[in-house]
């Protein structure tokens, strides 16, 4: 992995940079971001830079042995833990390292949902156990192979279970000579104080729609409309950006989905409610994440029309047309409302919430809240 594959971040890159030729890399890393910011890839460019034996002003250069088998995930002084779900033939990451390394390296940005459902146990908890503690307490003990850094990436340092974090605070204090953790987080405040007080924090940022979109074309050599709206609707991450843009009929179907969920919505219609709920509970819940996203752009737009800023509205042609027409049925009394209910009903699908119960609850409150008189 290289630093110049990273989309945007780049206060964060030049920190890095600096930190590794002024030769003051701290013992415990912790790559703090929300999902799909990158901190995973930076992760693995940073460590490649650290292994790289002929580094260049502002990358490393991709060819020399240690920069092979990094890129490959391969290095010997390179280790991996990961999130699991225990079974009896899974005990530790040990037992998965090669599907994380074929994830990681067809998916740079993968989130914890697309792991866990390369593995289809998207319905199982994620969690690193206390075995996965002593795994790396053993593997650190053992001197380094190239006579370098020995790494230790701990990827979703959350979902360690209190006995396993307690057993790191040791050795995250007094690591043996030339270790290096690099914790890679989307929810830090779920770690303990005790961890957070032993590492030094790496702040990633959610990503612009301009980087997103620009890193998308450059990418799948898409259309530059396509990407813009992708990059829109993704929320600052670049991984629902790609999912959106690959899985994505256009501009139109979401556009089709969200007029006819809010037609029923605004008059309660039950046998079509039943049916929209039927059909769009079967589409999977990254479509499901889609048109809650939508709706949440397109209240906001509606808004920018009521308060006489149609220039700030993000959509065009058919979108804007539709926006400025439904704006009228958005107002202060309800806005608010209404993202918090769309913005919890994506937090529960996050979390395999039924589809069908959410969905028929979404339209009822909507119904709701449509109806509220300004």
């Amino acid at each position: 992995m290289f630093f110049k594959d990273i989309i945007g971040q780049e206060e964060v890159k030049e920190k890095l940079l600096h930190m590794l030729k002024d030769s003051r890399v701290p013992h415990a890393l912790l790559f703090s971001g929300p999902e799909g910011s990158g901190n995973l890839p930076a992760a693995f460019a940073f460590i490649q830079y650290i292994f790289c034996t002929n580094k260049q002003e502002t990358d490393s250069c991709g060819v020399c042995p240690s920069c092979l088998k990094t890129s490959k995930l391969v290095h010997p002084d390179l280790h991996l833990v990961f999130p699991i779900s225990k079974s009896k033939h899974v005990k530790t990451s040990n037992d998965l390292v090669k599907e994380f390394r074929e994830t990681f390296l067809e998916t740079p940005y993968m989130s914890l949902n697309d792991w866990f459902s390369s593995l289809s146990s998207e319905n199982k908890q994620p969690i690193i156990p206390a075995d996965e503690a002593n795994d790396i307490l053993k593997k650190l003990s053992y001197t380094s192979y190239e006579g370098g850094y020995k790494v230790m990436v701990i990827w979703q340092p959350e979902k360690m279970n209190t006995e396993s974090a307690n057993k790191l605070l040791k050795i995250l204090e007094e690591p043996p000579e030339k270790t290096l953790f690099v914790m890679v987080c989307n929810s830090p405040e779920q770690l303990l104080a005790t961890i957070i007080s032993r590492v030094q924090q790496i702040n990633f940022y959610k990503l612009a729609p301009e980087e997103i979109s620009a890193g998308l074309v450059k990418q799948f050599q898409c259309d530059p409309t396509a990407a813009k709206q992708a990059a829109m609707l993704s929320d600052g991450s670049y991984r629902e950006a790609q999912l959106l843009l690959q899985h994505a009929d256009g501009g139109t179907t979401y556009l089709q989905n969200f007029r006819t969920f809010m037609l029923i919505a605004l008059k309660f219609d039950a046998p079509k409610a039943v049916n929209w709920v039927d059909e769009n509970a079967r589409t999977g819940r990254e479509k499901q994440k889609q048109f809650l996203q939508y709706g949440l752009e397109i209240f906001r737009d509606c808004l920018m029309i009521n308060f006489g800023s149609p220039d700030l509205v993000r959509h065009s042609g058919d979108e804007k047309e539709f926006i400025s027409k439904f704006s009228r049925f958005i107002h202060q009394r309800n806005y608010e409302k209404l993202l918090e209910e769309f913005n919890s009903a994506f937090y529960y699908i996050e979390r395999n919430a039924n589809p069908k119960i959410l969905f028929m609850d979404l339209i009822m409150k909507t119904n709701e809240l449509l109806n509220l008189p300004a």
